[in-house]
Formats: C-alpha cells, structure tokens, sequence
C-alpha cells in the first residue's frame, strides 16, 4: 500500500533505482511530498533503539533506513 509522506527534512539518501544495480545519491528537498511504501523496524544504535523505515517509491525505486522522525504521513 503506498501512502503520501512528506519530508520534515533535506534528505541525502542513497537510491536505489528500479531495475538497476548501481545506487545513485539523490536528494529529497524538506517539504516535498511523495507516495511510497513504507516498511517499518527498530535499529539499535549505540544512542539506543530508533525507529526507520525502508521507503520504496512508486517508480520502484527504494532507500533504506530513513528514520521516522525524517517524516510525517500526509493522509
């Protein structure tokens, strides 16, 4: 199921684009809203656990472990 997010933050993520092996970096302007599939998890870090999310968009192209606090659910 995709929702509609929208980024609290200038994102600098790596993409991975659909159907190629090669990620790329790509940056996600504070504000921009987009649909995507989020896959939700606990990382454990050394300041403790935080929330992250794989991002899949619907071109098919994914970035992994952006935290939740990165951003909001438009819907």
């Amino acid at each position: 199921m995709y929702h509609t997010i929208e980024f609290a933050v200038e994102l600098k993520a790596e993409l991975q684009p659909a159907r190629k092996r090669k990620a790329e970096q790509a940056v996600m302007p504070r504000g921009v809203q987009v649909k995507a599939q989020v896959r939700p998890y606990v990382v454990e870090t050394d300041h403790g656990l935080f929330e992250v999310a794989d991002l899949t968009f619907e071109d098919g192209s994914a970035t992994r472990c952006v935290p939740f606090a990165y951003f909001n659910f438009v819907e």
